[in-house]
């Protein structure tokens, strides 16, 4: 019995990493496809960019139970 619940705590921490690795691969595809409408003009709209992506990749991977 315990086994099994441990195989089974295994596979859903794999789907959990996997889920969360095409989250990430699909976010950086998306912003592949859709140009920017502008560059950074200064350094407070390249800080608010890299904040924001920094954001998105830490929500892609967060453990959803």
């Amino acid at each position: 019995m315990y086994l099994d619940s441990q195989t089974n705590s295994t596979g859903r921490e794999e789907l959990s990493d996997y889920v969360a690795h095409l989250q990430l691969h699909m976010t950086l595809q998306a912003r592949n496809l859709v140009p920017t409408l502008t560059q950074a003009g200064n350094s407070r709209e390249e800080l608010l960019q890299q904040t924001q992506a920094t954001f998105e990749k830490h929500v892609s991977r967060q453990n959803l139970n």
